[in-house]
């Protein structure tokens, strides 16, 4: 097994130029960082980014041509993340790339190709709507839905054409969209057709959804916990809107809904960032992350900014960190749960422990707490992670068969971690 960690400063990293974006896998990668998120998106946000389709002398696109650049660059991008071990989970069809402002100029748009008209295709010139209203047709189109086989054919097109190069590697993982509040046969459409062509070609790939609602237990997440035969993996990043204890409870929620058919749980966006959009701060983004750490995740991402700390000095200390304790236990060797602590109040401090053999307690913010460990014998070696600084104290002799007092030092966030002597 392998702990999947990162973050990185943008969503569609392919897109970059190439000496930015071996700049930042190094840095990722220096950092102890193994997983990138990487978006399909061609939406001008930078003024580099470019359409997968050719563009004509007058202006407009052919749908049935491509441009070679953007796949030039996505090529590179997965040879980059290969070389250097980096997980790549892609996100095929991102919805704020064809509503409001990015749609007036989107190849799709039926005014901007030569391919299919307004009324042949049933797609507006405008869609000013935030697009979880989910009032663009061009995510209707799949057969089990509106069997919309004109624009249809040129989505599949790219997706075969993104197959084409994805399927040649095996450090990539498939999510059907970001944050999508569309109908459920849509995503399970994309991700049937995936699994078909990776069959075709001999490969075994692994598939999700990701929902666009912040409580898990939300209807639309079920589609995805409910139906292992088709979602490999699961992705909570939605539950990075929550704070604090209910953050923690909502994940172990999950964790309990899959028991009877365990898929990795994957948060490839952990928001939280001082001044974002959203009211977080950068102690947001880091308790986000060490939670799901400890709660039983399989990968962890700082979202870029400023809606995240990216791959920021905050974000670098923590991935250090992470690897730091993967030198002292293996995560998915410890189980979730806090009922030895004693003393705790919520959201003060987590534990995950493999029992009688290791413990790792979070310290959100100092704190103090008893460790129970009634009924074992011998001795731990207690050390203190200080995850500001990624910095691991020597340690001492604690002696097992009750309750241990954890006093976190400094008022700072730190790991507790026990191990037997």
């Amino acid at each position: 097994p392998v702990f999947l960690a990162g973050g990185s400063d943008d969503d569609n990293l392919f897109q970059w130029p190439q000496d930015r974006l071996t700049e930042q896998l190094d840095l990722l990668i220096a950092n102890g960082g193994n997983y990138v998120r990487n978006t399909m998106s061609d939406r001008r946000d930078k003024g580099f980014e470019v359409y997968p389709f050719r563009q004509l002398p007058d202006g407009k696109y052919d749908l049935d041509q491509w441009n070679d650049e953007y796949w030039r660059r996505f090529e590179t991008f997965l040879d980059e993340t290969a070389r250097r071990g980096v997980i790549v989970q892609i996100e095929v069809w991102d919805r704020f790339d064809y509503s409001r402002e990015n749609w007036a100029g989107h190849p799709c748009n039926p005014k901007n190709n030569v391919n299919y008209t307004h009324e042949s295709s049933g797609l507006a010139a405008v869609y000013p709507d935030h697009p979880g209203a989910n009032r663009q047709p061009f995510f209707y189109t799949v057969p089990t839905l509106r069997n919309n086989g004109i624009v249809h054919r040129h989505q599949e097109r790219f997706v075969d054409r993104m197959l084409e190069h994805t399927l040649k590697h095996g450090h990539v993982l498939y999510c059907m969209d970001n944050e999508t509040s569309g109908a459920e046969e849509w995503g399970r459409w994309w991700a049937e057709h995936i699994k078909r062509r990776a069959a075709e070609a001999g490969r075994r790939v692994y598939v999700t959804e990701m929902w666009d609602s912040w409580d898990l237990k939300a209807e639309d997440h079920r589609r995805t916990f409910d139906h292992p035969e088709i979602y490999d993996f699961v992705d909570v990043s939605q539950n990075n809107h929550k704070k604090g204890q209910e953050h923690w409870d909502n994940f172990q929620w999950v964790r309990q809904r899959l028991a009877a058919h365990p898929r990795p749980v994957n948060t490839v966006k952990t928001y939280g960032a001082d001044g974002n959009k959203f009211g977080h701060t950068d102690r947001d983004g880091l308790e986000r992350v060490w939670r799901h750490v400890l709660g039983g995740a399989a990968a962890v991402r700082f979202h870029r900014p400023d809606s995240g700390l990216g791959l920021g000095p905050k974000a670098q200390a923590a991935l250090k960190s992470i690897r730091m304790l993967e030198e002292k236990v293996k995560l998915w060797e410890l189980v979730p749960g806090n009922e030895p602590l004693t003393d705790r109040e919520p959201n003060e401090a987590f534990l995950a422990s493999r029992p009688g053999e290791a413990y790792v307690v979070y310290f959100t913010d100092g704190g103090k707490a008893g460790l129970n460990l009634a009924g074992q014998g011998g001795q731990f070696l207690l050390q203190w992670l200080d995850l500001e600084l990624a910095r691991m104290s020597r340690g001492e002799s604690v002696p097992a068969g009750g309750v241990v007092q954890l006093d976190a030092p400094d008022g700072r966030a730190m790991l507790a971690i026990l191990t037997r002597r």
